[in-house]
């Protein structure tokens, strides 16, 4: 599916799901001579299994409705349907798994078992679009290996594969090396986009039943039964202690106080006029980029099951991946080199494909309306155990749009370059990131890896000096939700569902529950988080932070790669009379950071005259650098060049005055240290707004480089 169609749902709006569903009013239901999809259902014999199960789950443990009542009522609902041919082969492998006594349903030994089976089958068959979105076609499924926007009725994102047959459509399958999909559950090519009144109907040749195996489960599976693929990279992890971890799904302390009501939304915010709605999970979720074990074989010259974990610490050693590191075999020290080596390839959140890199509002593209990308577009992480820098790159010019891991080419970046690619060295070609090749489990992702070209630079991802170089000449920037993993892994950020949840999140306060791991939020703070989803904001991926109250907060600040002189800097779109002052701190002990400088305004942008601030003169470099340099005496840098401020059609954030950038912080940063920022309101008035859409990195090799002066991009 092209990325226009992929993105045209995007824009629609939704109405809750079935969690907030309870009785069904009977009264919207369709009276037409059409079939809803319960109706259909029951009118065709093949379905007979299915629409029993449908009528015995209920909707949700406070409701005495049924599913099959829901697929009769008004609503827009995708429904992978399974004859009763695959329930039939859904019973026969749990009788293999000796979970029930026989293949059929007077097999199960106790109700508990029964009735859990029966969900998981109603439950992950079915997609509620609720009232005002499609349901899917297959037309408008989503690109391979990536997943529905929407969760099913099991809070589940289901992913869809093509086969090598472009009719070939399954759900929640895995691919091999030759492209065949393994264990999804095959669409019947006859039997799909069936048109009922409140949705569609697919069916499917097997139960959807995505595991609830987490990826600790997984790789220890993989030991258990040997087997291969990442066999080596299951022995890694465990050796280093990370399983538990990697078994965590979500916080059950904040799913307690959630579903007691201890925690209440936020007010409506004052501007947007929306209320703040409070997540309704806290889940953990981990990404996990591997070596394939035949990368292992050809590197040790051992079969995977004989490889050790000595094996490959001594490999590491060797190649001298990590010489500042601890050489022992106390693997689950953070500062021993197998721990550092393997914990590289860990990032504490859970990425679906289609959102490795997150393409919103780059410059050339806007994600309702282009067909293709454009500009270079990345996205910065912090890894698991010593906190260093990721990167996820993807762009235009390479055919297929591959994603890069650390990846530094040579950009177009000139004042009127085009910010493509130029060149690469063959030593910064980064890691290919296998998408297809994607193992999905409940709390995270294993991507195989390969480095982009054999035989030249590295021959396996890991922070080396080298790497740590690269960093250090770019401008480091993150979207302020890419900082904190709670974003990805609850689905909050680069959601592309407009509802009123999606688009208004509230975080509470501290004092009541710390949602964010990397934040701290005092009393009296409201903290939202706005999507921005189709509103035009001259924000970079059109999301923001926008906090209210006398607020008081603390942010953990990314690791700098390298020794040195660096600037932070603070994106700040001003185009509001409700922005407020804050005064910034700094430093790398929470309890002593230190002022800088005076308070920041944030109503101050590029129309002020004390700013200097120009629009950029056609041809003129000389002009606009000298415009540059003024405003940078004054702590001041125009937006960016790389993304649209608002729609595709608009001009960039460096052409809008309203869109800025300050120079908050310059010291000196040390990659073994930890900083923090933290921002406090100086305003009595508790509706004026703090505002963050990004912060920015920059060595002073970068911004004070006689040589090569900063880009604008």
């Amino acid at each position: 599916m092209s990325i226009i169609k992929k993105y045209v749902l995007a824009a629609l709006t939704v109405v809750a799901i079935y969690s907030c569903k309870e009785d069904i009013d009977m009264s919207n239901r369709y009276t037409f001579t059409e079939d809803t999809i319960a109706s259909y259902l029951e009118a065709h014999e093949d379905y007979s299994e299915y629409c029993a199960l449908l009528k015995a789950v209920p909707i949700s443990k406070r409701s005495e409705s049924t599913i099959f009542q829901l697929m009769s009522a008004r609503g827009n609902y995708t429904v992978f349907a399974p004859s009763n041919e695959a329930i039939q082969l859904y019973l026969d492998s749990l009788y293999a798994k000796d979970i029930i006594d026989e293949p059929s349903w007077e097999g199960f030994r106790d109700d508990e078992t029964l009735d859990s089976i029966q969900k998981v089958i109603v439950y992950n068959s079915i997609i509620d679009g609720g009232d005002d979105t499609e349901a899917y076609l297959t037309s408008s499924f989503p690109d391979d290996s990536e997943e529905f926007m929407l969760a099913n009725l099991n809070d589940r994102k289901l992913s869809v594969n093509y086969g090598n047959n472009p009719d070939s459509i399954y759900i929640n399958g895995t691919k091999d090396d030759d492209g065949n999909v393994l264990n999804g559950s095959l669409i019947d090519m006859n039997n799909r986009d069936i048109i009922a009144i409140n949705g569609y109907i697919h069916q499917v040749h097997s139960v959807v039943a995505p595991s609830n195996e987490t990826l600790g489960d997984m790789l220890k599976g993989f030991i258990d039964s040997g087997t291969e693929g990442f066999l080596v990279t299951a022995k890694l992890v465990l050796a280093c202690g990370l399983q538990d971890t990697l078994c965590q799904t979500q916080d059950e302390t904040y799913e307690d106080l959630y579903q007691a009501e201890s925690l209440t939304d936020l007010p409506t915010h004052p501007s947007y006029g929306k209320t703040g709605y409070l997540p309704e999970h806290r889940k953990y979720g981990f990404t996990i980029f591997a070596e394939p074990d035949e990368f292992w074989s050809e590197q040790i010259g051992k079969s995977p099951s004989d490889i050790t974990v000595d094996d490959v610490k001594a490999w590491v050693v060797s190649h001298n991946l990590y010489p500042n590191a601890i050489d022992n075999d106390e693997y689950t020290n953070v500062d021993n080199v197998l721990n550092q080596f393997v914990t590289y390839h860990i990032l504490p959140m859970r990425i679906p494909v289609d959102k490795l890199v997150i393409h919103y509002n780059e410059k050339g593209y806007y994600y309702t309306t282009s067909t293709r990308y454009t500009v270079a577009t990345w996205e910065l992480y912090t890894t698991m155990g010593e906190r260093r820098l990721f990167k996820l790159y993807q762009c235009s010019d390479i055919d297929g749009y591959p994603i890069f891991i650390n990846r530094f080419p040579v950009l177009d970046n000139g004042r009127s370059g085009t910010y493509h690619e130029t060149s690469c060295n063959a030593d910064n070609e980064g890691f290919i990131v296998n998408t297809s090749g994607a193992m999905n489990v409940v709390n995270g992702y294993i991507y195989p890896i390969t480095p982009s070209n054999e035989g030249a630079g590295p021959a396996t991802l890991a922070y080396t000096q080298e790497t740590r170089e690269n960093f250090q000449k770019q401008r480091l920037r993150f979207d302020v939700a890419g900082l904190f993993p709670e974003f990805m892994n609850n689905d909050i950020r680069a959601n592309r569902v407009s509802t009123d949840r999606n688009l208004c999140v509230g975080i509470p306060t501290d004092a009541d529950y710390q949602y964010l791991e990397d934040v701290s939020i005092a009393d009296n703070t409201v903290f939202y988080y706005l999507l921005g989803l189709g509103c035009g904001w001259q924000n970079y991926q059109g999301d923001e932070f926008n906090v209210t109250g006398r607020y008081e907060m603390t942010f953990r600040v990314p690791p700098v790669p390298m020794s040195g002189t660096y600037e932070i800097r603070y994106a700040v779109q001003n185009n509001s009379s409700r922005r407020g002052m804050c005064q910034v701190y700094f430093g790398s002990d929470t309890n002593n950071l230190y002022a800088m400088g005076i308070p920041l305004d944030l109503r101050i942008g590029g129309t002020s005259d004390l700013l200097g601030w120009q629009a950029d003169v056609s041809g003129d470099d000389d002009t606009n650098a000298e415009v540059d340099k003024k405003m940078r005496n004054n702590g001041f840098m125009k937006g960016a060049e790389h993304y649209h401020a608002g729609t595709g059609s608009a001009g960039t954030a460096r052409a809008s005055q309203y869109t800025t950038r300050r120079i908050i912080v310059r010291q000196e940063m040390d990659p073994d240290k930890t900083y923090y920022l933290k921002f406090k309101s100086v305003l009595d008035d508790e509706e004026k707004e703090f505002y963050m859409d990004y912060i920015e990195l920059c060595a002073k090799e970068v911004y004070d480089n006689p040589q090569t002066p900063e880009d604008i991009w």
